[in-house]
């Protein structure tokens, strides 16, 4: 056998080796390879219901818990998701309607105190209440501040989430109602003006305002497209 013809029977059989290798560390898998081929989906079920304050409204998971604004109690309920076992309830303002979680405290939004309230999701310690404009509805985290739908005075408030400083008040359309962060801006529903606002996250400068459908109240982003709910025309709008 020439010496060229050894070294490539000598190759072939090194790669035959290693393919057997390989096979070998396949089958001795204890992974299955058919997991994602062999997902179910199944329809939603209603599963139990869990009593909290009086008159809830809004609510938001931080993660872990699931923490509820109840209106005419004044106060919030941490529940446990896994079985809705109540956790605490815990005072705060007049009134509270939105929630948010800016990744290590809840905001509340209390209606008729005019103020926000911050707790801390691990314990729910009062951490401040921060004044805000008149009426105070939706609320939202862009990353760094809160930003907060005064629906009274036509305006949304930023602050500061490590502290509640107010770090601008913008004005916006008319009867602003619920916000959502996309990107970098921060987009606001006016209910009664029938439009939303896109406000710059940074600075606050107004990027637009849009018409939509009649009496916007939700507003929220899919990743590429805002989406707004029209209450009174009974459709949703994409921008």
């Amino acid at each position: 056998m020439s010496k060229s013809l050894r070294l490539v029977v000598m190759t072939l059989l090194a790669l035959s080796s290693t393919s057997v290798s390989t096979l070998a560390q396949v089958t001795k898998s204890t992974k299955n390879p058919l997991q994602i081929a062999i997902l179910h989906w199944y329809n939603a079920n209603l599963t139990t219901t869990f009593g909290v304050g009086s008159a809830p409204v809004f609510l938001a998971f931080d993660g872990d818990n699931i923490w509820v604004a109840n209106f005419n109690s004044n106060d919030v309920t941490k529940l446990q998701p896994s079985d809705g076992a109540e956790l605490a309830t815990f005072g705060v303002g007049t009134n509270p309607f939105g929630v948010a979680f800016d990744g290590a405290n809840i905001w509340v939004a209390n209606v008729n105190s005019n103020n926000v309230t911050k707790l801390r999701a691990s314990d729910g310690v009062v951490l401040g209440t921060f004044g805000v404009g008149t009426n105070p509805f939706g609320v939202a985290f862009d990353g760094a501040n809160i930003w907060v739908a005064n629906n009274g005075s036509n305006n949304v408030t930023k602050l500061r989430a490590s502290d509640g400083a107010v770090l601008g008040t913008f004005p916006v359309g008319t009867l602003p109602r619920f916000l959502a962060f996309a990107e970098e801006n921060i987009w606001i529903a006016n209910a009664g003006s029938n439009n939303v606002t896109k406000l710059r996250a940074s600075d606050g400068a107004v990027l637009g305002t849009f018409p939509v459908g009649t009496n916007p109240v939700g507003v929220a982003f899919d990743g590429a497209s805002i989406w707004a709910t029209n209450n009174v025309s009974n459709s949703v709008s994409k921008l």
